[in-house]
């Protein structure tokens, strides 16, 4: 068999095989490696826990993330020797996220360089956007490049299995998915439903989202070629018309999910400062917009205390939560709970209070999607299923305990009134004012470091979308401190836009926050439909043997949920979400131009024109006041 072409390179974009002998490439891992696809002369490698295909002169290699783990040594080396023994001379050190840091981690952490053996010939390093890495002494990078330890000479031995436990695992599943939204619940719910309608809604949203999670899993598994994110499995599943709008989708609701951050931080100190009001006024604009901008300026300079600020965040988010539910337990009034059971007047019939209440379940629960990004950590292949059903569990039962005891504290109808954040509300009912100040002074710091996380996460969607060649190739440029600056730009700049947007609406932080779930649920539908698809016909590229039943099934009720989750969030939310999602378009064009190809097929064209037709219409609506914001 031919011996494979050596590695070239091409800027930021590494190409771990020539285009030669009939072998066509790959993109894989955050730098988007290009590695052979199987065939016509290229020799392969299985490697990892979900076994990828690459051509021995080179492979993408994943790191654990700041934000979800400590250092590592054991597994650092381990990985970079199981690279090493395959044959590997293209390593792609950055983590999940891509961290914007001078010096991103390097797989599974390896500590910076200094003083020791110097890096071996023949390895090249790359950081989180596949910059490359000066060639710098560096004790535990020099002793895991060996090898081996008998050729280092190291007494260190480092197991190939990952060390991620179930409890770790768990950790990273709760510390995902909890975030701003759950300080908002009292309120949003009482607005909607009483005690019976609240937990019928969280009956439907645990049991859809559960589902959903396990589709996510299952799709990593499944189709471990896949790593672009949401976006992949639309793209893989449906063409490239849907996928971008599946990338465009997941990262405007992330943008979006921004802004509801800096209401909510507004609302919180309108309490005591009232010319902020409930974060929707001129003031409150001015102050978050100078917020926006002065967290684009840090993270532009780079991020170096991930890790802290993580700590920081996980603790004041849940710490307050837990304590909340506990104190509303003991000041619990089953009066007052059997008064709010069957809802108010204005609630309306069941099924519409039901109805009502779903995107506030959507909007708490973003996060499921990454649920498995870990699973080739894992110490236990089992343990990922396992931490993903306990992980998502214990924040269902946090979520929905936060709901139901509020029932008990105050008539439903009072809490329906309280500004954001209601936690807040419902706790200085029960215990006077330093309830509020404790709920407040947690959720102000939760929020800006879930705001700091989820900038990062929206420019890397664009940034990962453009270097696969579906956005625009300026959105794939970083700067020297490996930032996505353009990427990181348009991020701000829609948050930005839809900040100004919440002046006219009638409630900027309800407004933002369905807004949210809905351009959320495009991405998440077509990925469990994808999931579905591969159950009912599956190709030779889906790995992990036959398909089961059970995965089939499993499929089928997530497609089912986020198809009623449309349904439920009303013409008005889908009208503006194709506001949103038509002039993305542009973009789409664009990329097609940069890459010399005809910019729709006939399928597409179909797509785009119900997508204008769908943005025209909802303009119409609120032009003649059919819908509001």
């Amino acid at each position: 068999m031919p011996r494979p072409a050596p590695a070239v390179r091409a800027g930021a974009r590494l190409r771990a095989c020539r285009p030669r002998l009939g072998a066509r490439l790959r993109l894989l891992g955050v730098a988007r490696l290009r590695a052979c696809r199987p065939g016509l002369g290229a020799r392969l490698r299985l490697l990892g826990v979900a076994r990828l295909r690459a051509c021995r002169p080179g492979l993408g290699c994943m790191g654990m993330s700041a934000l979800y783990g400590e250092a590592d040594r054991a597994e650092s080396i381990a990985t970079i020797h199981a690279a090493l023994d395959a044959g590997i001379t293209l390593l792609d050190t950055g983590d999940f996220y891509g961290m914007p840091q001078p010096s991103p981690p390097r797989a599974g952490h390896v500590p910076p360089p200094n003083r020791g053996h110097p890096y071996p010939k023949g390895i090249d390093s790359r950081s989180s956007y596949g910059r490359r890495r000066p060639r710098r002494p560096g004790v535990e990078w020099g002793r895991a490049m060996g090898g081996s330890t008998e050729r280092t000479g190291s007494q260190e031995v480092a197991s190939p299995t990952a060390k991620l436990t179930l409890t770790t695992l768990t950790a990273m599943v709760v510390g995902s998915m909890v975030g701003a939204g759950v300080f908002s619940l009292p309120s949003r719910f009482a607005q909607e439903t009483g005690v019976a309608g609240a937990l019928i809604a969280w009956a439907i949203a645990g049991t859809g989202m559960l589902m959903l999670a396990f589709v996510f899993q299952s799709l990593a598994v499944r189709r471990p070629d896949l790593d672009a994110g949401v976006y992949a499995y639309a793209k893989a599943g449906f063409g490239e018309y849907l996928g971008f709008f599946s990338a465009f989708g997941y990262w405007a609701s992330a943008c979006v999910g921004n802004v509801t951050y800096w209401v909510l931080i507004m609302s919180t100190v309108g309490a005591i400062w009232p010319a902020l009001g409930d974060g929707d006024t001129l003031l409150a604009a001015v102050l978050s917009t100078l917020g926006l901008w002065g967290f684009f300026l840090l993270i532009r300079r780079g991020v170096k205390e991930a890790t802290t600020i993580n700590r920081v965040v996980t603790v004041a988010k849940i710490v307050p939560i837990l304590v909340f539910v506990l104190i509303a337990l003991f000041y619990f009034d089953a009066r007052v709970f059997a008064d709010n059971f069957a809802g108010a007047d204005y609630a309306g019939s069941l099924f519409d209070q039901v109805r009502g209440t779903m995107l506030a379940t959507v909007f708490v629960f973003l996060g499921v999607e990454g649920a498995s990004v870990y699973s080739r950590h894992a110490k236990r292949r089992a343990d990922v299923g396992r931490a993903t059903v306990l992980g998502f569990l214990s924040v269902f039962a946090v979520f929905a305990s936060v709901t139901v005891v509020s029932y008990g504290i105050m008539p439903m109808g009072e809490i329906a009134e309280l500004r954001q954040p209601s936690m807040a509300g419902v706790l200085e009912h029960a215990v006077g004012t330093w309830g509020t100040v404790f709920v407040s002074v947690g959720l102000i710091v939760s929020v800006l470091g879930a705001y700091l996380a989820w900038t990062l996460m929206a420019a890397e969607v664009l940034f990962v979308a453009a270097k696969d060649e579906d956005m625009p190739r300026f959105l794939g440029r970083s700067s020297g401190d490996d930032v996505p600056v353009p990427a990181l730009m348009m991020t701000t700049l829609l948050s930005q836009l839809v900040l100004i947007v919440t002046l006219f609406s009638d409630d900027a932080f309800t407004f933002a926050l369905d807004l949210t779930s809905a351009l959320s649920l495009i991405p998440f539908l077509l990925a469990a439909a994808f999931a579905l698809k591969i159950g009912l016909r599956p190709d030779e590229r889906t790995a992990g043997g036959g398909i089961t039943g059970r995965e089939i099934t499993v499929a089928a009720v997530a497609t089912a949920y986020t198809a009623f989750l449309l349904f439920a969030a009303g013409p008005k939310f889908v009208l503006v979400s194709f506001i949103v999602y038509a002039p993305a378009t542009l973009l789409f064009a664009k990329a097609r131009r940069e890459q010399g190809r005809q910019l729709f097929s006939p399928r597409e064209l179909l797509i785009c024109a119900i997508s204008v037709a769908g943005a025209v219409l909802g303009l119409v609506a609120l032009a003649l006041g059919w819908i509001s914001l």
